[in-house]
């Protein structure tokens, strides 16, 4: 490979149609683009991919997500080839194939798992044209369901491959200082003290996002200490992959260096 891998973290708020019962084929057309101009490049990407429970409600012909977690479950189990499906459209006309990845995190954290899942993500990258996509097993395990939105995942893939960058893209422009009485929220474009940041963490967030900003800080801390640079930034806006692996003023930044001290 001729460059450390890029790992993308894709929420179901940017994928998904708003009320996340249906996929967005708007968005998978831009974001496939964007990992193809990477690809272009010689970057190797790898994908941590929610929303196969929004595959799943659409493809079962349900009015609403489920409540409870068997429903969420059977969604996923449904909506995961769905998923996959929409990935192979949208790659296909830049000449890219993606590759699932089922991981829970007992194949993180158990040492002879996450060495094959290494061993397999490496293998992957180093093919012409193979752009892995990794979801959480979700219709068998259930931390993604119930608490990370896949962050955490993203984070301990993240180390895994000693990526050059982690970008989690979300609905929001990044982390936002907490608003005062005469100002509105503004978007904090560098974080130097991760630790410091979570006072701006507010308990709003998506609609079906499972883990708001709180995970996402938390994810960045796992990334930050294993030497990999972070990137919160809106998926929803042009050009924020390509800005952020330029290294340009999209989102909010956490550099390591001091954040690595820190964590």
């Amino acid at each position: 490979m001729k460059h450390r891998p890029v790992v993308l973290k894709f929420g179901t708020g940017i994928l998904a149609r708003e009320g996340g019962c249906s996929l967005d084929t708007t968005q998978f057309g831009r974001l496939c683009a964007d990992i193809a101009a990477l690809s272009a490049e010689g970057i190797p990407c790898v994908v941590v991919s929610s929303a196969a429970v929004a595959a799943g409600v659409d493809a079962m012909g349900l009015q609403k997500r489920p409540a409870d977690l068997a429903g969420k479950q059977a969604c996923a189990a449904v909506g995961q080839p769905a998923l996959m499906g929409a990935y192979t459209r949208h790659l296909a006309p830049h000449g890219l194939r993606p590759a699932q990845l089922l991981l829970t995190h007992d194949d993180i954290f158990n040492e002879g798992r996450r060495r094959n899942a290494s061993v397999t993500l490496n293998r992957l990258l180093a093919s012409p044209g193979i752009i892995p996509i990794i979801n959480e097993n979700d219709s068998v395990a259930v931390e993604e369901l119930r608490f990370g939105d896949n962050d955490r995942l993203s984070a301990e893939v993240a180390k895994l491959l000693n990526a050059r960058l982690l970008i989690l893209l979300t609905s929001a422009d990044g982390l936002l200082a907490k608003a005062s009485r005469n100002s509105k929220p503004a978007r904090i474009p560098v974080v130097t003290d991760i630790a410091e940041a979570f006072r701006h963490v507010t308990p709003e967030k998506g609609e079906h996002s499972t883990g708001g900003m709180k995970a996402k800080l938390q994810a960045v801390q796992t990334a930050v200490s294993a030497g990999v640079e972070t990137v919160i930034a809106h998926g929803r806006k042009k050009d924020q992959i390509s800005s952020a692996v330029s290294g340009l003023d999209v989102g909010t930044r956490f550099p390591i260096g001091k954040n690595r001290k820190h964590s």
